[in-house]
């Protein structure tokens, strides 16, 4: 998603951060795994894991999650309606593929590497049409 945000010179305008709903990696790097797809394609992911905070509820507009477990993990930290309708999913910003959400490629060889790889570049792509209409 950021490689999205500077391609289209909105990084002054959008900040995006990743955490997950597990902090048993916290301060580590992707899956080795992933990190050789995505370079493939000329990502490069350097970020280090981190939990989410019950902050990020208030600081930040739109808290995607993956699938539906971390979608129930996130709401178990609402702690006002508000919070609840920042949570999407970030498959339902796909426009290319029909998944109700991102499956764990860890158990799926190279083929699920490449599939949620495929379908994060269509629904950050979903995502960030929908931010530059919401900033026009």
């Amino acid at each position: 998603m950021n490689m999205l945000i500077e391609e289209n010179g909105l990084q002054d305008q959008i900040v995006c951060d990743s955490a997950g709903t597990y902090g048993g990696h916290a301060g580590e790097l992707a899956d080795r795994r992933m990190r050789k797809h995505a370079t493939k394609r000329g990502i490069n992911l350097t970020s280090r894991s981190r939990q989410i905070r019950p902050s990020d509820l208030n600081e930040f507009d739109y808290i995607i999650a993956m699938d539906s477990s971390n979608y129930n993990n996130i709401l178990r930290l609402v702690t006002d309606k508000a919070q609840v309708r920042k949570i999407v999913k970030m498959t339902d910003y796909c426009s290319r593929f029909d998944y109700n959400e991102v499956p764990d490629p860890y158990y799926g060889g190279s083929k699920g590497f490449e599939l949620v790889l495929d379908l994060l570049e269509d629904a950050c792509q979903g995502f960030l049409d929908k931010l530059k209409e919401e900033l026009n």
